[in-house]
């Protein structure tokens, strides 16, 4: 009985220092692990799903974890601070973001900045005067050229125009630096064109049931509108159905941004003419890459380039052929 139990002591003690290397073993891995956050302004919006699938596709090829989180709506900022804030207690490597507010989301970079978390922007600018008074730093940023989308967008208005009728624009969040610099673009292109006038230019805050609203008050103020240029797709697409419901479609043309799979649907059926595409999920590979190089202690640009092109109805049938 007294072998018996010394046996069974033995054999307890082998088992436990068994399981206790294969804990620590675990716990190696998962410090070696390299943990990437990509932080965008929603997941409710098509543009940001295809960033996330690019940012995984990356992920998987490169070997390393990805988180990708949102809140629930784009205009949220203080929810995106409070992910950030998460993820720099989860302590993870290094951190994607695509800002919800170009100066408001500045205290949770420079948060990151003392952990010693590297931060990459996607598709936003953070507003670089502000973040470097606050001595704060981002590692790059990865987008498009937001202005010159805008110049292109203007320009095609006026060649559909024929540089003569109202237009009436759509406009991001106030402040927010994609939605300034793509309506900067656009005004420069037709500002200084004497046969055209903007009759209105007013916030929807990116959301569709919101462009809707807007748009069917714009409609009813200015039935004299023309052309309708919209900062992102989302808000375009919510105002092509006010036109729709008052049965203007093909009557007042329609130029968005982001070239979503649901805008270029609406090009094809001729209730939007044109979107300027942003190509997200390239946006997303790229965040990610770029991410682990940084980790790696390889030194990248400060801008890295995402292409932009003008999506037409002409276009996207030469694609389908």
């Amino acid at each position: 009985m007294k072998y018996n139990s010394v046996k069974i002591f033995f054999w307890f003690s082998v088992i436990t220092l068994i399981a206790l290397q294969g804990c620590n073993r675990e716990g190696a891995g998962n410090s070696d692990s390299k943990v990437i956050a990509l932080v965008v302004k929603t997941l409710n919006n098509p543009f940001f799903i295809d960033m996330e699938k690019g940012a995984e596709e990356a992920a998987a090829e490169l070997g390393v974890k990805l988180i990708v989180q949102a809140a629930e709506r784009e205009v949220d900022v203080e929810m995106q601070m409070q992910i950030i804030e998460n993820l720099i207690q989860r302590k993870v490597a290094a951190i994607c973001v695509s800002p919800s507010g170009s100066r408001e989301i500045i205290p949770a970079i420079i948060k990151a900045n003392k952990a010693g978390i590297p931060v990459l922007t996607v598709d936003t600018r953070i507003d670089t005067t502000a973040l470097k008074e606050a001595g704060g730093t981002v590692v790059t940023f990865i987008g498009s050229d937001n202005y010159q989308g805008g110049v292109i967008a203007g320009e095609y208005i006026l060649e559909l125009l024929n540089s003569k009728g109202n237009i009436a624009i759509l406009e991001g969040l106030p402040g927010h630096e994609t939605g300034d610099q793509r309506l900067s673009g656009f005004h420069a292109a037709i500002d200084d064109v004497e046969g055209i006038e903007v009759v209105t230019s007013q916030t929807a805050n990116w959301e569709r049931g919101k462009g809707y609203i807007v748009f069917q008050n714009i409609l009813q103020a200015h039935p004299e509108v023309d052309a309708l240029f919209a900062c992102n797709d989302i808000m375009a697409l919510g105002a092509a159905e006010a036109i729709s419901a008052v049965g203007k479609t093909g009557k007042i043309i329609v130029v968005a941004f982001d070239a979503v799979e649901d805008a270029k649907i609406a090009i094809l059926n001729g209730q939007m003419n044109a979107s300027i595409a942003q190509y997200p999920s390239e946006m997303g590979r790229q965040a990610v890459i770029n991410a682990v190089k940084v980790i790696n202690g390889e030194d990248i640009p400060d801008y890295i380039p995402i292409k932009i092109e003008l999506i037409t109805k002409d276009k996207l049938d030469s694609l389908n052929k």
